[in-house]
C-alpha cells in the first residue's frame, strides 16, 4: 500500500461529510483497500458506510466477513432469536445482509482471508446448538493473509 493509498483511507475514515464517503466508497474497486477501511471503521459511526461497503462489487469474501464479526455476527450465530428481537434495526438489518451474502456466496472474490479466531469449544458450541451454522462463516477463509494497517 503505498502513501496515496493511505491518505485517501485517512481521508475517508475521517472525513466529516458521510454522504461523500458513501459516495468515494461505491466507487472504490480495489478489494484491498475496502478491507484495509472496513477493519479500521469505527463502528460507533453506524451501518451506512459498512452496508455501502457489503454492496460494493470489490468487496471480497474476506471483507464481508471480517465485517459480520465486527459487527458482532457471532451472538447472531449463538442465538438468532435474541437478534431478531432486538429494538436495534439498523443492526439487525446489516447482519441479515451481509449474512446473507455470505452464506450464498454472492461476494465474486475469495482473494483475502479472514479468520474469526474462534476456539474449538466455541465451534462445538455453535454446531451443537445450530447445525446448520455455515463453516465459512465459522473457520479462517480461503484467501492471502494480509497484514491491516491502524490507520
Amino acid at each position: 500500500m503505498d502513501k496515496t493509498d493511505i491518505n485517501l483511507l485517512e481521508q475517508l475514515l475521517y472525513k466529516i461529510d458521510k454522504e461523500e464517503v458513501l459516495s468515494q466508497l461505491k466507487n472504490i474497486d480495489n478489494s484491498l483497500l475496502l478491507h484495509y477501511f472496513a477493519a479500521n471503521y469505527n463502528w460507533n459511526n453506524g451501518f451506512d458506510v459498512p452496508s455501502v461497503i457489503v454492496e460494493n462489487e470489490a468487496c471480497d469474501l474476506g471483507t464481508g466477513l471480517l465485517m459480520f464479526h465486527n459487527a458482532d455476527g457471532y451472538r447472531l450465530l449463538e442465538n438468532s432469536d435474541e437478534v431478531s428481537s432486538s429494538s436495534l434495526v439498523e443492526w439487525k438489518d446489516f447482519l441479515s445482509k451481509v449474512y446473507n451474502k455470505i452464506t450464498k456466496l454472492e461476494f465474486k472474490t475469495q482473494n483475502i482471508s479472514f479468520d474469526p479466531e474462534l476456539s474449538k469449544i466455541q465451534k462445538y458450541k455453535l454446531k451443537k446448538n445450530n447445525p446448520n451454522v455455515s463453516d465459512i462463516l465459522i473457520s479462517k477463509s480461503p484467501g492471502e493473509v494480509i497484514d491491516v494497517p491502524k490507520i
